[in-house]
């Protein structure tokens, strides 16, 4: 009992510090970063619409693997298996967690309207805690980029050490 009631206090106090976890659904082969909000014992997301975070694998009443990462590192703190809900639109839970949501949004393209865009488009998923942490994995979990065309390394312009010269110089 005691080592589950710690595992809760680690999990509520890692994910209230992170604005990032790493969520992987049981359909999704690989974890997607999410940003979210702690509210009333859960982890509370919103997204699959236009303009926002992608939801894939997640399902309601699946279950799904969160790791909550460090703010100021970014390193592993905890990861533990949670089961999805998904709250219906204009329900109490579903307005509980998009007033909390509505304030950790950045950038949002509609300001007061995004609620009701949320209501249109959009899930609002909770994924609550289930069972005890996950013990950390003794190896590296490195794995390679996916493969994308995109790239930001092109040769450097030729006048440019030049230019890097005068600025030294200059000083």
């Amino acid at each position: 009992m005691t080592s589950e009631l710690l595992d809760r206090a680690l999990i509520e106090e890692a994910a209230k510090k992170s604005g990032l976890i790493w969520v992987r659904g049981a359909e999704a082969s690989a974890a997607r970063a999410l940003w979210h909000v702690w509210h009333e014992g859960a982890l509370c997301l919103v997204g699959d619409g236009p303009g926002e975070q992608p939801l894939e694998g997640l399902v309601d009443g699946g279950t799904a693997e969160v790791t909550v990462r460090s703010k100021d590192k970014g390193g592993r703190l905890v990861t533990f298996r949670a089961t999805v809900s998904e709250a219906a639109p204009g329900s109490e839970e579903w307005e509980a967690a998009v007033a909390e949501l509505k304030g950790k949004r950045l950038n949002a393209p509609d300001g007061e309207e995004m609620p009701a865009r949320w209501a249109r488009e959009c899930r609002v998923l909770r994924l609550t805690p289930a069972g005890s942490v996950t013990p950390l994995p003794a190896g590296s979990l490195a794995q390679r980029p996916v493969p994308t065309p995109a790239t930001t390394r092109r040769p450097i312009p030729a006048g440019l050490p030049k230019l890097l010269s005068k600025r030294r110089k200059s000083r």
